[in-house]
């Protein structure tokens, strides 16, 4: 089952303000992709997952180190960055060892759509597409798509995103 909401997000602000506003419904064992070309607001997104679930920062682009761990400073789960630009397919992914922590941790996958699937059978998957013109340099329209039982009874919209 797949549930979809479609959002547009006018600057930098407004997307780590729903980066935290996802956080709200997340929970250890938590799956998130998030994809969108360069410079879409990726990593923006994440920081305010990471603000949202009150962990360690600073939430920077894990893009040359794979992954980074953020604990929580609050007493929730950690956070689990990992941007999988760099990597050439499932094998390469499954050395990371992201299986030891998917069930302590809210994991978030830069760039995971087409490979970190297989890592759980549900997830959010969060598609970040540039504006085009002149006047929508820096509006986002957001998709999000939640995969699975987990978000089956979950209004996104309401809970989240409202």
């Amino acid at each position: 089952m797949s549930r979809l909401a479609r959002l547009e997000v006018p600057d930098r602000d407004a997307m780590r303000a729903l980066g935290e506003r996802v956080a709200r419904v997340l929970r250890a064992g938590d799956i998130v992709l998030v994809g969108g070309e360069l410079g879409a607001g990726k990593t923006t997104f994440t920081q305010g997952v990471g603000i949202g679930l009150g962990v360690r920062g600073p939430v920077t682009s894990p893009t040359f180190v794979i992954a980074r761990v953020h604990p929580s400073v609050s007493g929730g789960p950690p956070m689990v960055h990992v941007d999988v630009y760099r990597l050439r397919g499932w094998d390469e992914l499954e050395d990371l060892d992201l299986e030891a922590t998917l069930d302590q941790a809210v994991t978030v996958v830069e760039w995971g759509e087409g490979l970190a699937e297989g890592l759980g059978p549900d997830r959010l998957v969060v598609h970040i597409h540039r504006g085009s013109g002149a006047d929508t340099d820096d509006v986002r329209e957001v998709l999000i798509t939640s995969v699975g039982d987990r978000w089956a009874r979950l209004d996104l919209e309401a809970t989240a995103l409202g």
